[in-house]
């Protein structure tokens, strides 16, 4: 036992040596740039949803899994995750991830919740950072219909096939449903309020989170001006209740980009225009919004680099416009022929992975533009999709199998770069090391 005065002066220095790790680490913006150690900072990472399951010791838990895959991505130079904070229980019509780690609202799930604690300290002894999203506005992990339906809406729809428009009729309700809101901000206050039981830290001073995000893919899901107005209402005091809680780190709404702001420039400036909002994001599905034939996804390219092209400078546009850095956070396309599996070839992906990567190599060469970072949907490591080996006739996942980056509901392996993907990985690998050298 230490003296009472030289256990107060340890005490003090553990303070102060805390204060060192995340004060000179920290991601900041000047002069409308990420900066890193006085410099700004580029990089090149992955969509890793996932990782907090995989982290943990419970069902689904596979630490050995985790680090494997995080020394891997550290080695082809991939140093930012962008995470899913923790699934919510899902609708009965729809298939979902699992386990979650909120059953019903306030019910956190402890053993998820060490696995998030142990997957930044595993973060932060690699010099790795997370961008970390609170909700989702898609079904397949709850999200906007969790507190939905808890709060007496009923069960989400499928938004599958001719469901989709049932789905929109009921996802739009959360812009302006207050009871629903307030359940999400009440989780914001659980996660942001956290302390570390590894580390010791509070959230808001721990080193390997780059950024806490709104939601993914936030949407008002209507023109309606009300709900427009309620959709722009709740990011302006999302992000206000985040910031006050957490003034360390960023905070980005996990948008898509126009698209998803009702293909309306407008309004998708206006929402990042708030102050408390750091920068701006933007998603490029080419096969999902009919840039690219599915059977033709090579021969397709040329249309889909012209599209992507003018869907990033319109954001270019905007980054100047209101002083911010952007990143293109999900851009994804499947392997040749719609193949699954690890071996099958990656042509049509590795050449529109590379065309994006340059679109960041470009910017970092020009030292002035906003373009700072890209985050490629999305890593499969050393999963396999059950589909391929045990249930040749069903794409989908179910408890028990591998994580892969694919939603449940979606074709498992069908935007995943597993761990043998050598020319990807090559691709990626190519693209870091450009980077490093600007």
């Amino acid at each position: 036992m230490f003296p009472h005065r030289f256990r107060s002066l340890f005490l003090l220095f553990l303070m102060c040596a805390s204060f060192s790790i995340t004060a000179g680490n920290l991601i900041t913006i000047r002069n409308g740039q990420f900066q890193r150690d006085g410099r700004p900072y580029y990089y090149i990472g992955t969509n890793l949803w996932y990782a907090p399951i995989l982290a943990s010791e419970g069902q689904g838990g596979n630490l050995p899994r985790l680090r494997a895959e995080l020394d891997q991505l550290k080695s082809i130079g991939v140093e930012n995750l962008r995470i899913l904070v923790g699934a919510d229980r899902g609708s009965n019509q729809v298939r979902w991830v699992q386990p979650v780690l909120q059953s019903k609202p306030g019910q956190l799930n402890d053993t998820l919740l060490r696995g998030l604690d142990r997957l930044l300290y595993e973060l932060e002894t690699r010099e790795m950072t997370a961008v970390l999203y609170l909700t989702n506005s898609w079904d397949w992990s709850g999200g906007f219909g969790f507190y939905l339906r808890e709060v007496g809406l009923g069960d989400s729809p499928s938004a599958e096939g001719d469901g989709w428009n049932n789905y929109v009729r009921y996802a739009a309700q959360f812009a302006n449903n207050r009871a629903a809101q307030q359940l999400y901000f009440q989780f914001i206050q659980s996660i942001l309020t956290r302390r570390n039981t590894i580390t010791h830290r509070l959230y808001k001073d721990e080193p390997s989170i780059f950024a806490w995000q709104l939601c993914n893919e936030p949407r008002p899901f209507s023109d309606d001006e009300a709900t427009v107005e309620g959709f722009y209402r709740w990011t302006t005091e999302a992000a206000h209740l985040i910031k006050t809680l957490d003034p360390n780190h960023l905070i980005s709404l996990g948008s898509e980009g126009v698209i998803g702001c009702n293909i309306n420039e407008e309004l998708y400036q206006r929402v990042h225009a708030h102050p408390d909002i750091d920068y701006l994001t933007l998603h490029i599905w080419p096969i999902n919004w009919r840039w690219s034939s599915a059977d033709r996804l090579y021969q397709s390219l040329p249309n889909v680099y012209v599209r992507s092209e003018e869907y990033i400078e319109q954001h270019v546009r905007l980054a100047h416009r209101l002083g911010k850095p952007m990143v293109i956070e999900e851009f994804g396309y499947a392997r040749d022929h719609n193949f699954r599996g690890p071996g099958g070839s990656t042509k049509a992906r590795d050449s529109f992975y590379a065309f994006i990567f340059s679109k960041v190599c470009q910017a970092a060469a020009d030292g002035r533009h906003p373009l700072m970072g890209c985050n490629f949907w999305g890593w499969g490591g050393q999963g396999r999709p059950a589909s391929t080996t045990t249930r040749p006739g069903d794409q989908v996942w179910q408890m028990g199998d591998d994580y892969l980056c694919d939603p449940p509901h979606e074709p498992q392996g069908w935007y995943s770069v597993y761990d043998a993907d050598a020319s990807t990985l090559n691709t990626i690998r190519q693209a870091t090391k450009a980077l490093s050298t600007k």
